[in-house]
């Protein structure tokens, strides 16, 4: 079974020239390509002139990651793809146990590895942690993370498993499938865009999953960093898309409504922090989603709608309300 692993850039010279070899160095056998998403700065030319074995694909614009991967993708016919971020750090057999897996269950789509902390080894990673729920109203969580509780890694989580949601830092993907589900829905642009995906791949009745036993170091916020209200406005406006894409058209108003107003309660806690930029990346949220919100309904990449996607919690209460910080209490 080969690999195409397939690296997203956006001005990202610093990441290539730091992470790559580690790429090159333990996926042997295994093909490499960088997407360039048009960046302005000197990473193509840095490739060429020293990564003759990397395949380079040059998107005309910048499409984000969403429709970055979609037209990089298109031209790719490896069984599995791995939709790598340029600041992620491989690990010596990262790649045996994702094809052993995907051998053994057929059913399997896609799968998450253990994503670490690069600057904290021993502690998850934000993105993706051990694999990805949903609550009840549509906010995400990992074996690992709630909000911005990061766990340290103990063991806990050293399983095999199914889960809701794989990150898109490290994401592994049986291409004909992606291909099937039409990619990423690009109206996204980027971020949230990898669970709409996995919420479609639940819905073929495939199974996405987490192995413990490929590891992986992700930087996090190489490109969009955590401070970036950008970044603000796009989590909580795409949270607004997937939810209107994908739940029954008889949960979507309940769900909504109940979703907006603690968004609006997110905003006053922005407030009150004086971030002003971030609570107003809110509003804009949750104006750009009203004005969509038809055309959402109209997708082509509509499917077969279920409510079946979350753990029967609310992480906001459980938080806030009752200081739950970790997946192991929330269960």
């Amino acid at each position: 079974m080969k690999i195409a692993i397939v690296i997203l850039n956006y001005n990202g010279r610093k990441f290539l020239e730091q992470f790559l070899p580690s790429v090159i160095q333990h996926s042997e056998a295994h093909k490499i390509y960088v997407a360039d998403n048009a960046s302005t700065d000197d990473s193509i030319t840095f490739l060429r002139n020293n990564y003759s074995e990397v395949t380079i694909i040059c998107n005309r614009v910048n499409l984000g990651y969403a429709g970055g991967y979609n037209e990089a993708l298109a031209s790719i016919n490896e069984d599995i793809i791995c939709l790598l971020n340029s600041d992620v750090e491989v690990t010596k057999n990262w790649l045996p146990p994702i094809i052993s897996l995907f051998e053994a269950n057929l059913s399997i789509a896609a799968i998450q590895p253990k994503i670490l902390d690069y600057n904290r080894k021993d502690y998850f990673e934000y993105a993706g942690a051990a694999g990805g729920y949903l609550d009840k109203y549509g906010y995400p969580f990992c074996r690992g993370r709630i909000f911005n509780s990061i766990e340290k890694d103990e063991g806990q989580y050293n399983d095999e498993t199914q889960i809701f949601w794989a990150t898109g830092a490290c994401l592994f993907l049986k291409n004909d499938v992606f291909k099937q589900l039409g990619g990423f829905d690009a109206s996204f642009f980027a971020h949230m865009e990898e669970i709409d995906l996995c919420w479609r791949i639940n819905n073929l009745n495939k199974k996405v999953y987490y192995t413990y036993k490929s590891e992986v170091y992700h930087v996090g916020g190489g490109t969009l960093n955590k401070v970036n209200a950008q970044k603000t406005f796009l989590n909580f406006r795409n949270s607004l898309y997937m939810l209107h894409k994908n739940l029954p058209e008889d949960c979507i108003k309940k769900i909504i409504v109940k979703r907006k107003l603690l968004d609006i309660l997110a905003f006053l806690m922005f407030m009150v922090k004086l971030q002003f930029k971030h609570a107003f990346a809110i509003v804009k949220a949750q104006k750009y989603y009203n004005k969509q919100k038809d055309n959402l309904l109209n997708s082509s990449l509509k499917n077969v709608k279920t409510n079946t996607y979350y753990k029967t919690t609310s992480i906001v209460y459980n938080y806030y309300l009752k200081g739950i910080k970790t997946y192991r209490n929330l269960i």
